[in-house]
């Protein structure tokens, strides 16, 4: 008896340790399963989008969802015009001081103003499909289908919820394939929710590769994950052939190297000096003087023309490029181009005097440019373009050395809209630099010429050298310079018997002296370094080389220009 009650007890004790293995295996299975489980949930649209109003309209732009929104009016989807400029065409431009919106062609600027579905070329009025532009809540917004008549995109219009697919890239694009039905989820794993389905042999924009998911967009305006056992091979950069004709902008080109060089005129007597400068002067075919300034904030200028300078200058076979400056302090530069007005009043006195005075060219030279005055400036470049390309004015703009504070200025655009980008390849140490240092060293010069012309065209891209130097001068700690020209330069280290070598660094002679009182030091700018900047004229094939300025020059230097463009 005492046996069959320990042997049931133990039967017991067996099937509870069984069963309670039988629960853990079913609970690591469950366990493992539902790790090991596609979720099936889906987020909601409204959620992803992050729409709160009924009345936004989320943009979804190339692989990007905008955090901008557009609005839908009457069936017609209006996107802001940052979203515009920024994503799809920057030659939209908005005037919030005259309430217009522009847009400006190699030939032509279009004047669209608020609620109309037409637009003014001159004189004429042109018709286009729906109202072209709104301000909603005091900002701008462009119709898309306006948009695209002057932009290479393709847009659909979806619902539940509205939304607006908008494609612009077109060029070196990451695309994969679907290899059976699968689905798109908002992050990279199995559990994160469903945004959309996608068929199998579907193709997808891939946005980024993380080996076991892949980041792409879909054409219904998501951009989600996929597991990349789900497609087929290796993603694949293609290029998508486009109907689309762009506008095409022409340029004035000179089948000879550009050699130019400034003459600074400050008053009207100073034109009489042209012949007395140019007695030593050789190889240079353009002349550029400083005539022309702006003198007030409606676009008005100042002019030190003269149609007989001229003569004589194209008697001594050099063209002439009037140049236009900013210098004057009671008048803002933003002012003057942020306006559509005075913008429009500037061009058109530029062009004027052009004719007026037989003019072959336009230097404009405005300087000190701030951030939010760029856009505006290349405006005014589109828009000066437009008649310089009409009467034959070759048009050249001045640009600092590129830095990241001068990215505004838009060398790009520039390198497309003008004929000349000039790089003023001086002024690395100005005065009030913090330290003593070369006007022009040959490693940042040379800088200078690789970031221009990596985004304008070489054979655009002129360079221009000085043809002063400082005498950095050090006393008690406190740092001043005198810019002086080169003979008086040369006469500066003769008098005070300085002896110079050859810096490797800056591709400069320098010296310097202690008078017992203060330390001077000079890198010196003369036939020898600018023979070694002369070298990248032909190093990066430059449309040629500028200089600052005439009668600043020794006499041997125009031969070291002259052999460089050969």
């Amino acid at each position: 008896m005492l046996y069959k009650k320990r042997k049931q007890k133990l039967t017991l004790v067996m099937v509870v340790i069984l069963l309670i293995l039988l629960i853990s295996v079913i609970g690591v299975a469950v366990h493992v399963i539902q790790k090991y489980t596609p979720t099936k949930d889906r987020m909601d649209p409204m959620t992803y989008y992050g729409i709160a109003d009924a009345q936004e309209l989320p943009l979804i732009f190339g692989t990007e969802v905008l955090e901008m929104r557009g609005r839908l009016v009457d069936g017609n989807a209006y996107v802001p015009f940052e979203a515009v400029s920024g994503y799809l065409n920057k030659r939209f431009y908005w005037d919030s001081n005259e309430n217009i919106l522009l847009y400006t062609t190699p030939t032509e600027k279009m004047i669209i103003t608020p609620e109309a579905n037409s637009y003014m070329v001159g004189e004429e009025s042109r018709g286009a499909e729906g109202i072209i532009c709104k301000v909603m809540d005091g900002a701008p917004y462009l119709n898309i289908a306006f948009v695209k008549q002057m932009t290479d995109i393709e847009y659909t219009l979806l619902q539940q919820p509205d939304r607006l697919v908008v494609q612009y890239q077109w060029s070196d694009v990451s695309m994969v394939q679907v290899k059976e039905d699968t689905q798109v989820r908002y992050q990279g794993g199995i559990k994160s929710e469903i945004l959309t389905d996608v068929a199998e042999g579907k193709e997808l924009r891939m946005v980024d590769d993380l080996d076991d998911w892949k980041c792409v967009v879909t054409e219904d305006g998501y951009v989600g994950y996929i597991k990349t056992s789900k497609l087929k091979g290796e993603p694949q950069t293609r290029n998508f052939e486009r109907q689309f004709q762009a506008p095409e902008y022409t340029s004035i080109s000179r089948d000879h190297p550009i050699n130019l060089t400034w003459h600074q005129v400050t008053n009207i007597d100073a034109n009489d000096s042209l012949e007395l400068l140019t007695t030593n002067v050789s190889g240079v075919n353009v002349i550029s003087p400083t005539w022309f300034s702006l003198i007030s904030n409606q676009g008005d200028i100042s002019s030190l023309a003269s149609a007989e300078y001229v003569e004589r200058a194209h008697a001594m076979g050099m063209e002439v490029w009037g140049l236009v400056s900013n210098f004057d302090e009671n008048v803002s530069t933003f002012e003057v181009l942020s306006h559509t007005s005075s913008r429009t009043k500037l061009v058109h006195l530029l062009v004027q005097a052009a004719q007026q005075y037989g003019l072959d060219g336009i230097n404009v030279d405005l300087e000190e440019l701030s951030e939010d005055t760029g856009p505006h400036f290349i405006q005014f470049l589109r828009e000066l373009s437009i008649y310089c390309r009409l009467h034959q004015i070759v048009l050249s703009v001045d640009n600092p050395v590129p830095q990241e504070f001068t990215a505004h200025y838009d060398r790009r655009e520039q390198g497309v809209i003008v004929d000349y980008v000039i790089i003023m390849g001086y002024d690395e140490n100005y005065a009030g630099s913090p330290s003593a240092g070369s006007v022009a060293s040959y490693p940042w010069v040379k800088q200078g010429v690789e970031d221009t012309v990596a985004v304008a065209p070489a054979q655009k891209v002129i360079n221009a050298v000085p043809f002063y130097t400082r005498v950095w001068k050090t006393t008690a700690g406190v740092l001043s310079s005198e810019a002086l020209g080169m003979s008086d330069a040369a006469r500066f280290m003769k008098r005070n018997q300085i002896e110079t070598y050859w810096d490797k660094e800056s591709c400069q002679n320098y010296g310097e002296f202690n008078d017992g009182e203060s330390f001077y030091q000079i890198w010196m700018e003369d036939a020898e370094s600018l023979e070694v900047k002369m070298g990248l004229v032909k190093e990066y094939g430059l449309a040629g080389v500028a200089s600052w300025k005439l009668g600043f020059e020794q006499k041997n230097i125009w031969q070291v220009l002259s052999n460089g463009l050969e």
